[in-house]
């Protein structure tokens, strides 16, 4: 009953953005992970996007300007990990502060070198533990499967994946598990995973994935994510037990996909 509510409630408001399928459409042109999604599934993820719409504020940092636009390809790109999980897993929080390029967190940042400087690094995103999550157009922009440094890179699935992260004892690499996946199963092969591509580091041999990945286990699941959605084929490869892993999580297979499009 009180789903029913819901849905009436947002289809109520639905109305009232007005934005047509052929807009969207529009938004979200050129970002190749929509190639996978056809037929049924595009419609239901056309739906999830508007449905996140009215539930979460996009609101300018600084002296950004934020168009419709951009407010469904950055939606479609959020809701694309949770498409077979439900917007629920997006609870708790309400606000996106979207900038125009990289922001400045207004906090003291300690460099390698151990100097503590009154302001820290530009950042392309952020993702706080109760609250708002902070990304960068610009970034938002140079996504890809070979955007960074020749790595999968997508700013707006690392954030998020880092709120997924979240639900369960704060970012540690470890989400909520479904009933039919086996914690200890995930902790063994993140951390084998972790392990080797650390070792190939040190000796600089290349990596299937941004090398950010080897900052905390936090940001391994994000580049994991964000690696899994852009560039499947290269994770499938290079770490198949993530990929599998990853594959039970997110309850989405986007290597077959990419092969079906490609026979």
């Amino acid at each position: 009953m009180f789903d029913q509510i819901t849905h009436w409630w947002e289809d109520k408001k639905i109305e009232k953005i007005d934005i047509t399928p052929a807009q969207w459409e529009a938004a979200i042109d050129g970002w190749h992970v929509m190639e996978r999604y056809q037929g049924k599934e595009r419609d239901a993820l056309r739906q999830l996007t508007m449905r996140f719409l009215v539930h979460k504020s996009i609101s300018p940092g600084g002296d950004a300007e934020i168009t419709d636009e951009m407010c469904l390809r950055l939606a479609t790109m959020a809701c694309v990990p949770i498409l077979n999980l439900g917007l629920n897993w997006y609870d708790h929080w309400s606000t996106i502060i979207l900038y125009k390029g990289d922001f400045v967190p207004n906090r003291p940042y300690q460099s390698e070198d151990g100097v503590v400087h009154s302001q820290a690094p530009g950042l392309s995103g952020e993702a706080w533990l109760r609250g708002p999550l902070i990304l960068s157009w610009e970034s938002i922009c140079e996504t890809g499967a070979h955007a960074r440094h020749g790595h999968a890179s997508n700013v707006v699935i690392h954030e998020f994946a880092h709120k997924l992260d979240m639900l369960r004892d704060g970012a540690n690499g470890a989400p909520p598990m479904h009933p039919d996946m086996r914690p200890g199963e995930w902790h063994d092969a993140f951390t084998n995973a972790w392990e080797r591509l650390s070792i190939d580091w040190q000796h600089h041999r290349p990596l299937p994935l941004d090398e950010y990945a080897l900052t905390n286990p936090a940001e391994f699941f994000a580049v994991c994510s964000e690696t899994f959605f852009e560039a499947p084929h290269r994770m499938k490869k290079h770490m198949p037990e993530v990929y599998r892993l990853l594959c039970q999580f997110y309850r989405q297979t986007p290597d077959l996909k990419e092969s079906k499009e490609n026979t």
